[in-house]
């Protein structure tokens, strides 16, 4: 049985065009999914990674022209320039390490709706009430929301350097114990495919 660690960065509007592809090609192959969140400006840093604000102008005029493309490829709701983005993804990630050592609900629910509630649905998930509320959704106890913060904490640290040293750079990033790194939801179709043994 596969296995995948799934790097995301709760931020990256490309792991909100992933929508829920990822747990659709897992559950396809029998394989196992790690949510790992980690802090994408700190990778960024670390592996020659340019935040967005930073970026050549015709760097970002072509993101201005991909994502809703990609928005509407895949039937997604987007807000090119969130009123909530970027702000401090640190305890929605804290939630979801400490869901995903919980259990009891519907990871990858809840990392989709975390990142939806910022790409197209204007809401703020640094605030408590609105992970509470995708905690919910999720069908995880809102209560976690105030749980496992030091741990979640650590974990947090600790995803950024797993990811580093497994060659990660962006997000989203799936690696798989195969071996094989895939960069991007346009490379889902890629990481299926190689789940089948074809690619």
């Amino acid at each position: 049985m596969a296995h995948i660690d799934y790097f995301v960065s709760l931020l990256s509007p490309y792991a909100y065009l992933a929508g829920t592809r990822l747990e659709e090609i897992a559950a396809r192959h029998g394989a196992t999914i790690a949510y790992r969140p980690f802090d994408i400006t700190a990778l960024f840093a670390r592996t020659g990674g340019t935040p967005v604000k930073d970026r050549h102008p015709n760097r970002l005029a072509w993101r201005a022209q991909d994502l809703p493309r990609q928005a509407a490829r895949h039937g997604l709701a987007l807000n090119l320039k969130p009123a909530h983005w970027p702000t401090n993804p640190a305890p929605a990630s804290y939630a979801v390490i400490t869901a995903g050592a919980t259990g009891g609900g519907d990871m990858g629910a809840l990392v989709h709706g975390l990142l939806a509630a910022c790409w197209a649905e204007e809401r703020d998930i640094a605030e408590d009430a609105v992970i509470r509320d995708c905690l919910t959704q999720a069908g995880f106890d809102p209560a976690l929301a105030d749980s496992g913060l030091l741990s979640g904490a650590e974990a947090y640290a600790a995803n950024l350097e797993a990811a580093v040293a497994a060659g990660v750079f962006g997000a989203p990033f799936y690696v798989v114990d195969s071996g094989q790194n895939f960069w991007g939801q346009d490379r889902l179709d890629d990481l299926d495919l190689h789940l089948a043994g074809k690619l």
